[in-house]
């Protein structure tokens, strides 16, 4: 669905439901598991960079209205050899960057995507 990024005259970002059973699915698969010397025990660790990338995937399908303007607020970054208005085109390596690195994007997504009542008729 089409949603509205609050606070930002005409930015919407297209988003893709993830149902737990999907999100652990999706974790599973970025989890790795290896033996540990020390407790002598298997052990599983996340390879976040991995679940990030698949994440952004499964969820994040495009966006638009989605200024330079607005990235300068979303971000630490130098805009400044672009027009303000110019929009920020949709790349994986674009919405990746901004769920690594701005947590007023990454909260948005992530609690979007729980709310099932965002990608039903019932809002």
């Amino acid at each position: 669905v089409t949603i509205e990024f609050p606070g930002y005259k005409d930015m919407t970002v297209d988003l893709c439901y993830l149902a737990r059973e999907e999100l652990v699915k999706l974790r599973k698969k970025c989890v790795t598991t290896k033996f540990s010397k020390k407790t002598r025990q298997p052990e599983e660790t996340l390879d976040e960079e991995k679940f990030l990338i698949e994440y952004c995937k499964a969820v994040i399908k495009n966006w638009s209205g989605f200024k330079y303007s607005y990235l300068e607020e979303l971000l630490l970054v130098d805009v400044s050899a672009f027009d303000p208005d110019d929009t920020l085109t949709f790349t994986r390596d674009n919405a990746e960057a901004l769920m690594r690195n701005s947590n007023i994007f990454d909260t948005w997504v992530t609690e979007t995507v729980s709310e099932l009542e965002n990608f039903t008729g019932n809002k």
